[in-house]
């Protein structure tokens, strides 16, 4: 997802633009009469995000989950506890195709901290085992004992949500907040047009790619292209199918989904990927969620999106 091209008028329209780097990826601001500390904020934001939940930092209240030993409940900060909450949420409502604890899978495959590799890992079936469970009235969660806490398929777009509330909290209420193509608009821009963006297509569709106004909205697109490895002739995706262990063959391309959290928008672009195309359409309009699956050159549509048009 990217914000549409209006920077030449930003100048003249009392908007200012801010930029860095967190997460593995960059993030953007758009934001109109933003305080003078408004980048000290935002960062503080991410970086709370990265020191809970980073599945790259040793030190982060995740990595120490997945270092100790599983079957113990450990309290965790409010902020994970959060994001773990709403992640199996989303694991209940797609019978498991969004899954929190693939962490051991994502590191042999290359895509965790250990760095990338050169060859895919030999298949060692799915672990029964592989499990989290929370109790939200103390804050704790516990692991299997073939589980390991993963949470970048939902964390980039709660990062967006806990910066956008740090803005909103701030009297900031216009504003286009972007982190590696998760966006979340609020407001309007000057003029009172509001803030536009283009959905992010896979570059091997030739599918004219959507414009959504982000009114009091978020945007987040899974795709299969965006990383992964080559080897032995073939693609693999950095998107698990829970139900093999294994990176999806199932055809989709791309999935993006509107939603009023940007947390949520992640996480169900995430899960909505792993089912393929009709399934993926059809769990959407029971979730009524606005999403848009891109496969080949075939384009889905849930019933929610297809109204956001009306």
């Amino acid at each position: 997802m990217t914000p549409a091209a209006f920077a030449a008028r930003d100048a003249r329209a009392g908007i200012e633009s801010f930029a860095g780097e967190t997460m593995g990826t960059s993030w953007s601001l758009q934001a109109v009469a933003p305080p003078v500390a408004i980048v000290h904020g935002v960062e503080a934001a991410f970086d709370l995000v990265v020191g809970q939940m980073s599945q790259w930092e040793a030190g982060s209240d995740l990595s120490r989950f997945n270092r100790a030993r599983p079957g113990i409940w450990r309290e965790v900060p409010g902020e994970l506890a959060h994001v773990v909450g709403a992640a199996l949420e989303i694991a209940r409502a797609s019978d498991g195709a969004f899954d929190a604890g693939l962490g051991h899978l994502t590191e042999a495959w290359g895509f965790g901290s250990g760095g990338p590799v050169d060859r895919a890992p030999p298949s060692t079936g799915v672990s029964a085992a592989r499990t989290i469970d929370f109790d939200p009235a103390t804050r704790r969660i516990r692991r299997g004992e073939g589980a390991a806490l993963d949470l970048s398929g939902i964390a980039k777009g709660y990062a967006v949500d806990l910066a956008a509330d740090w803005l909103l909290d701030m009297g900031v209420r216009h504003f286009l907040l972007e982190v590696g193509g998760e966006l979340r608009g609020e407001g309007i821009r000057p003029g009172g047009q509001p803030w536009w963006v283009d959905v992010e297509m896979p570059p091997s569709s030739s599918i004219a790619p959507w414009r959504i106004a982000l009114h009091d909205l978020s945007a987040a697109t899974s795709g299969h292209y965006r990383r992964g490895f080559r080897a032995d002739g073939r693609h693999y995706s950095h998107s698990f199918d829970p139900a093999t262990g294994r990176p999806i063959v199932n055809g989709v391309a791309s999935v993006t989904v509107l939603h009023r959290s940007c947390m949520m928008a992640d996480g169900w672009a995430t899960a909505l990927t792993v089912l393929g195309p009709e399934a993926a359409t059809a769990l959407a309009d029971e979730q009524q969620l606005a999403a848009c699956v891109i496969s080949g050159d075939r384009e889905y549509v849930s019933r929610a999106w297809s109204a956001m048009l009306d």
